[in-house]
């Protein structure tokens, strides 16, 4: 049965706003969405992104427009922890199982569900295809996620990658409700 969202997000750390259509269907996540942000400078975003069963990202294709023109990227997963960067190798990323598009609270979404570390304790580590935003470039990514503790809402999380640290709030189906010192989810009518 599939699960369909629409959520909007104030990307603070952008100093603008995100909004995703998800479709989630049992194991599987598909989504696009559009963001405008004001830091590190002007931009809109469009992005597209499809996982496989386990919600392991298969691709995500994102479109950046600046002042400077319009970047493309074409971020693919072989199923098998291999990736490419519009058909070439990014350095350092193979192995990892998911993308994490900078700026955008819903890439935190893909390691919660597949480990259920919103609504139950424990803590994992991960190599993800980190995107930076605006520029589109792929790096390496170390992560860790630790279950803190049920909310009334879902769970808290605290995420860590090299010196940044923040204690996210995940909904009971596994989106970003809070996320200080990047996103909050808007109310939804």
């Amino acid at each position: 049965m599939s699960i369909s969202r629409v959520i909007t997000w104030d990307v603070t750390a952008s100093r603008g706003y995100e909004t995703a259509w998800v479709e989630l269907d049992g194991d599987r996540l598909r989504a696009h969405g559009r963001a405008v942000g004001t830091t590190p400078e002007p931009y809109w975003i469009s992005y597209t992104l499809d996982t496989a069963a386990g919600f392991v990202t298969r691709r995500l294709r994102v479109t950046a427009e600046t002042a400077s023109g319009t970047r493309t990227l074409d971020l693919r997963h072989d199923g098998e922890g291999r990736w490419t960067a519009d058909g070439e190798r990014p350095a350092d990323v193979d192995g990892a199982l998911d993308c994490d598009l900078g700026l955008c609270p819903l890439t935190n979404t893909m390691p919660v569900l597949r480990h259920g570390l919103h609504l139950a304790p424990g803590e994992r580590e991960f190599l993800m295809a980190w995107v930076s935003v605006p520029d589109l470039t792929v790096h390496a990514s170390p992560q860790t996620y630790t279950h803190l503790g049920r909310t009334e809402l879902g769970g808290r999380i605290r995420f860590v990658s090299g010196d940044f640290r923040s204690d996210v709030e995940f909904d009971a189906d596994g989106y970003v409700v809070d996320y200080p010192a990047l996103a909050r989810r808007l109310a939804t009518p």
